[in-house]
């Protein structure tokens, strides 16, 4: 094994066993479901705000953003001005009237403001589904890594990775969740710190980076790369897809109260802006450094392994696999309220203790983390670049909530019947236009459509939704 290998495997070794005794300590003060699922919602702005802020950075930020810049140019870096709106919508639109009334889960949410059980179950099938293929991008960076830095087989860097994180999120729940976050996010800024400035100075500095990226890739600087359409609603997508996402709004209710969740968004606003632009600087480097990778995927794990020196290799590396862990441990927390919360407690046993709901939930994040995993060494969802299997899930999520969530605290006559009609046509649209639509057109933008127009013209065509379904979220006399 190299150099760095030994000393990332040390560094890997001591961070994976802070993560676990994480893990293990925020099960005993995990006293209730509100406590498993949300923290009890009492977090503060700095600890609600790096638990959003780490939960958006993923292996889509480190592996895939840096791969596609490798491979269609920089045109794709504009997409980082999505997050600032994605936040600022959240904390200025969303927020004061989405958490009016505390939930465990976005299905819960869904379940009150439309007064209808199957809207619950429906959202939560969707949330699980789409849930697996995110975890498959995760899972697959992971491999990347394994291989390329230790030299296994990308399925065993698979199978590790998964089965740890399964691990320490059944034990600790959201308080696990936010604990290791918090040190996640140290991690990640710490490891582009170091490695962006250090990556530039090899190459003579910023400028002559730039020159020499334009000599190796002449196009890299073009717009038309990517087609202008295909930028555009990638950059929908991912807008639409963070307000829309349900392991980022189950954030809110985690949240002391209002004030704190403004400045804590604030926070992630900031934090995940300047790790993003950070990263789009690692990429255009690695395009001088490495002009002839097989995949763009690669290139975050070469920058940390031929470029830096040994320890702030292994940093930067660590903040790779920081990132995923923060997605996944959120994404398996959701997925197993969605199992215990919203399927399991809803529809199967509306009487289960406590004890038995805990135990639901413990074994749906595990059955969350499996299926992903199983479908990849199956030879499902192999191939792709890691950004696109992402791009797909904040598709999903957009098409699929974001008018049920955002018209059905803003307008009053959004009921059950329209807000069924939105969720299962925005998805269809979304997974029909992916499988058979235009390469020049992402899927974000046919189901966002379909799932507003549904939404509007269904409700207004079906009776208004009943007094008890609008009194969390507006005000009687108005």
């Amino acid at each position: 094994m190299s150099t760095i290998g030994l000393v990332t495997l040390g560094v890997f070794t001591a961070y994976l066993a802070i993560v676990v005794a994480i893990g293990v300590a925020s099960a005993r003060i995990s006293r209730s479901d509100a406590d498993y699922w949300i923290a009890g919602g009492k977090l503060g702005w700095l600890t609600g705000g790096a638990t959003m802020a780490a939960t958006h950075a993923s292996a889509g930020t480190f592996i895939g953003t840096i791969g596609v810049i490798y491979t269609v140019g920089w045109s794709f870096a504009w997409l980082v001005l999505s997050i600032p709106i994605a936040y600022a919508f959240t904390a200025i639109v969303l927020a004061p009237r989405f958490t009016r009334q505390r939930e465990l889960t976005l299905p819960a949410f869904l379940e009150t403001r439309y007064a209808s059980k199957r809207i619950r179950a429906l959202s939560a099938v969707i949330i699980v589904t789409a849930i697996v293929i995110y975890i498959q991008a995760q899972l697959v960076a992971s491999g990347l890594i394994a291989s390329v830095v230790f030299g296994v087989p990308a399925r065993w860097g698979m199978i590790g990775f998964a089965l740890m994180l399964i691990a320490y999120t059944m034990i600790g729940g959201m308080m696990a969740v936010v604990a290791t976050d918090l040190l996640q996010l140290l991690v990640m800024t710490l490891g582009v710190l170091a490695a962006a400035p250090l990556a530039l100075r090899q190459l003579g500095g910023l400028g002559e980076t730039l020159r020499l990226a334009e000599v190796v890739k002449p196009d890299v600087f073009a717009w038309g790369v990517l087609p202008t359409p295909l930028l555009f609603t990638l950059g929908l997508a991912f807008t639409l897809g963070s307000v829309a996402a349900p392991e980022k709004l189950v954030r809110l209710y985690a949240m002391r109260d209002l004030p704190t969740l403004r400045r804590g968004v604030l926070f992630a606003m900031v934090a995940a802006t300047g790790l993003n632009l950070l990263v789009c600087v690692i990429a255009l480097a690695s395009v001088v450094l490495f002009p002839t990778l097989p995949t763009g995927d690669l290139a975050m794990p070469m920058v940390a392994r031929a470029v830096l020196p040994p320890v702030l290799g292994a940093l930067l590396l660590a903040a790779v696999v920081s990132a995923m862990m923060s997605t996944v441990d959120s994404l398996l927390l959701v997925a197993g309220a969605a199992l215990s919360q919203d399927l399991y407690r809803n529809l199967v046993r509306p009487h289960a203790t406590p004890s038995q709901a805990a135990w639901a939930g413990r074994v749906g994040v595990v059955l969350a983390g499996l299926a992903p995993l199983l479908l990849l060494l199956s030879g499902v969802g192999e191939g792709e670049l890691v950004q696109f299997i992402v791009l797909l899930f904040t598709a999903l999520m957009a098409s699929s909530f974001f008018f049920p969530v955002v018209l059905g605290v803003l307008w009053r006559r959004a009921n059950k019947e329209g807000a069924a009609a939105s969720m299962i046509g925005g998805l269809v649209t979304c997974v029909a236009w992916k499988v058979a639509g235009s390469p020049i057109v992402d899927p974000v933008l046919p189901g966002f459509l379909v799932s507003g127009a549904l939404l509007v013209g269904v409700s207004l065509l079906t009776p208004p939704p009943p007094a008890e379904a609008l009194a969390p979220y507006f005000d009687p006399r108005r």
